[in-house]
């Protein structure tokens, strides 16, 4: 239970051998630490995306599903993001836990969720979200708070009972090519352990230099 767990030292060794030999179970492992030890929004990480041409943008997302499957997250494919990712379906993601003097990096390509698998997910977002999500053209420029306000009351007056799904919205799947677990050290010897796939199914386990 995790009440009883016991809370990780902040600058506590990352060795090794105290590590699980598969990233999704450390994961897993550390973000439970991270919701126990009262980390508000610990399923927040920063998306960084790239334009064909290298051109870097980031931006902070929440992360729905977590696991082998790779890690979902939810997206207008018409945003600065979900267009760049159509170009370019490479991207990183970083969760920072500072209490716990920890990050995450994990990097792979970018793949849709189907056409199913989003509407469900769709479906369990309050009707604000929803309605938010059918008015809003996001990254793009709008005349105004205003006129975004008028869009969404206008959506809740002609669909008074189900609302439609975005075509323009949908789940997006990062599929693990890597992840880095880095961990504080005093005088900036961080702890930061690696893993890559092996191409057998298993991963390599690396220490990199802080």
């Amino acid at each position: 239970m995790r009440g009883l767990q016991q809370e990780p030292e902040f600058a506590a060794p990352l060795r090794e051998d105290d590590v699980d030999r598969d990233p999704f179970r450390q994961f897993a492992s550390w973000f439970e630490q991270a919701a126990a030890g009262g980390i508000r929004m610990p399923e927040a990480a920063a998306l960084a995306t790239a334009t064909p041409g290298g051109m870097p943008s980031v931006r902070m997302v929440l992360i729905k599903e977590t696991g082998p499957r790779g890690f979902a997250f939810f997206s207008n494919f018409e945003s600065r993001k979900g267009r760049e990712l159509a170009a370019n379906p490479h991207a990183a993601l970083l969760f920072y836990w500072d209490s716990l003097g920890r990050q995450v990096r994990i990097e792979g390509e970018v793949q849709r969720m189907d056409a199913d698998e989003s509407a469900r997910y769709i479906r369990t977002r309050p009707r604000g979200s929803q309605l938010g999500a059918l008015a809003s053209p996001q990254s793009r420029v709008i005349p105004s708070r205003e006129w975004l306000e008028q869009e969404i009351a206008e959506l809740a007056v002609l669909h008074a009972g189900e609302l439609p799904l975005p075509e323009t919205w949908g789940g997006l799947r990062l599929i693990p090519a890597s992840f880095e677990f880095w961990q504080h050290r005093e005088d900036r010897l961080h702890d930061r352990l690696r893993y890559t796939p092996t191409g057998d199914g298993r991963w390599l386990l690396e220490r990199l230099a802080p």
